[in-house]
């Protein structure tokens, strides 16, 4: 049965990604994106393609939340638009890599679409860690750095965050002063009582700026999160 909000096991090299394509009866887009998946179907790169028509099954496209056409899955990746058979190449092979989803929310922070980033860990909270794979990511970008920050902010004191409490613990300790601070500041975020004793031991931190981060944190620890 089509589920495209559960998010698919990463590609391994025997095992091609399979993808779905939303579409509909006059699409200008759709028969090119169509057209670019069934091709590597034939060529191997793809496990399986299903394609639904939303115009036929709407019940399905509103199950799936789909609101424009064509939308579409590659593994655990979401995409919509018009995208060359080229693009869809690389993101089969992109599939395949061990860092697939945090090199997907990075894409997606660099192209600016922090609200797509967003409802996507929504959807998928499993990929939450991703996030701090892109927070120990040494060569990552501005735009990928404050939307990590920004994600964080948005997610503040909810079950997803909370459930990366025992690695942010961890990167609180990190060798790199940057990756302290910021684990020590999403800590806060979680507003879980565990999280205290690793914000609390940043305080004597040898960074003035990670000891501020921490002064900060246990104050923002305490406060009840907006909307709660």
């Amino acid at each position: 049965m089509i589920s495209p909000r559960t998010l698919p096991e990463i590609a391994m090299p025997e095992h091609p990604p399979s993808a779905i394509l939303y579409l509909a009866t006059g699409c200008p887009h759709c028969p090119v994106v169509l057209q670019g998946l069934s091709d590597l179907v034939k060529q191997g790169k793809l496990g399986t393609l299903e394609v639904v028509n939303i115009q036929a099954r709407p019940d399905l496209a509103q199950q799936a939340g789909i609101r424009s056409v064509p939308w579409f899955t590659i593994g655990p990746f979401e995409l919509e638009g018009l995208h060359s058979p080229a693009e869809l190449k690389e993101w089969v092979a992109l599939a395949h890599r061990p860092d697939a989803v945090s090199e997907y929310l990075a894409r997606r922070l660099r192209e600016g679409q922090l609200a797509k980033a967003e409802a996507y860990l929504r959807r998928h909270p499993e990929a939450m860690p991703a996030l701090l794979d892109l927070l120990e990511k040494e060569e990552a970008e501005l735009p990928e750095r404050l939307g990590v920050n920004a994600l964080m902010e948005a997610l503040e004191g909810s079950p997803r965050l909370a459930s990366l409490l025992d690695r942010l613990i961890a990167l609180s300790n990190s060798p790199d002063a940057r990756i302290r601070g910021d684990a020590t500041w999403f800590l806060a975020l979680t507003h879980d009582a565990r999280a205290r004793p690793a914000i609390e031991a940043r305080l004597q931190d040898d960074n003035p700026d990670v000891r501020e981060v921490a002064e900060d944190a246990l104050e923002r620890l305490q406060r009840p999160p907006a909307g709660s």
